[in-house]
């Protein structure tokens, strides 16, 4: 693979993944997509403040001048956060915005691939994508759970988006091989609620038995990644069933509207978010510091082993 043509390391990421230090990757889609700025210009400081202050370095990716992007400069942060002309990149998506320089922000699945090819082993993140509601009759699956089945990097989430079928997205990730941990549950959580009806397959008790799992899974020659389950703190979770019909009825405006494909994420998010008076949005960024914060204790313990 010629990748040194491709991807840019800022200096500090590449030295710490040399001396084999704990790096934690970060996603661009959720400043350019999943937040209004400057709402995420603060997000984005604070998550990488979150990082370094468990002892890792933070690694945000992102698609900039035909380069793959690990960590990004102020400027470059400022210029996701703006989100003007941004695209929202999954794997099929990679080769066209490198090779016509275009800026893209990474969703979970691209960020796996940058983060897998610089060397890192884990990532941060709000949800998952999966199967979404009504997949039988329009077949929309998100690229994350492929790139799940293939990429070696422990991916720390708060379960998948509420707004998917979870069900069909825990059958999926059975059949493709990947481990579902949760971290101290039993229930595999549901983005802005701690139970979405459905188990987890292992419940791991600590990011030392975590990185444990991760490191023997990968020294056994197995493929591909690991969902870390990491629930919302109790206190910014929301109710299950008022988020339930809060979704559906943002999935009966997409349905009215003709939003589909990868349109379908951002637009729900979004009205979610006016749906619940900015409750949801509050909780969507504590969920995604706690995934931070636990990312970072498990990079530290895996860098041990």
């Amino acid at each position: 693979m010629n990748l040194e043509k491709y991807l840019s390391i800022t200096p500090e990421i590449e030295a710490a993944i040399k001396a084999g230090k704990p790096v934690v990757a970060l996603e661009s889609t959720i400043l350019s997509h999943g937040m209004p700025y400057p709402e995420n210009m603060e997000f984005a400081h604070k998550v990488e403040e979150i990082v370094r202050g468990e002892g890792a370095i933070p690694a945000t990716t992102a698609i900039i001048g035909g380069k793959l992007k690990v960590g990004l400069t102020s400027d470059e942060l400022d210029l996701m956060c703006k989100g003007e002309g941004v695209g929202k990149v999954s794997r099929r998506d990679v080769a066209v915005y490198v090779a016509s320089g275009q800026i893209g922000a990474t969703t979970v699945a691209t960020t796996m691939m940058i983060a897998a090819m610089a060397g890192i082993k884990v990532f941060a993140t709000g949800g998952i994508g999966g199967v979404h509601r009504g997949a039988q009759e329009t077949m929309d699956i998100s690229a994350d759970l492929q790139e799940l089945a293939k990429t070696p990097v422990g991916v720390v989430c708060a379960g998948a988006k509420s707004l998917l079928d979870i069900g069909l997205t825990l059958e999926y990730l059975e059949t493709m091989g990947v481990p579902v941990l949760g971290m101290g549950t039993d229930d595999f959580p549901a983005f802005y609620c701690r139970k979405s009806g459905f188990g987890v397959d292992f419940n791991v008790e600590s990011p030392a038995m975590c990185a444990k799992i991760l490191k023997t899974k990968w020294d056994l020659g197995l493929e591909g990644g690991a969902v870390i389950a990491n629930p919302i703190p109790v206190e910014y979770e929301l109710d299950f069933d008022e988020m339930e019909a809060v979704i559906n009825k943002a999935l009966e405006m997409a349905k009215e509207q003709g939003i589909k494909g990868k349109a379908t994420t951002p637009f729900l998010l979004s009205h979610i978010k006016e749906l619940t008076k900015g409750v949801a949005f509050a909780s969507n960024v504590q969920l995604a510091y706690n995934n931070a914060r636990m990312a970072s204790k498990i990079a530290v313990e895996l860098c041990k082993l």
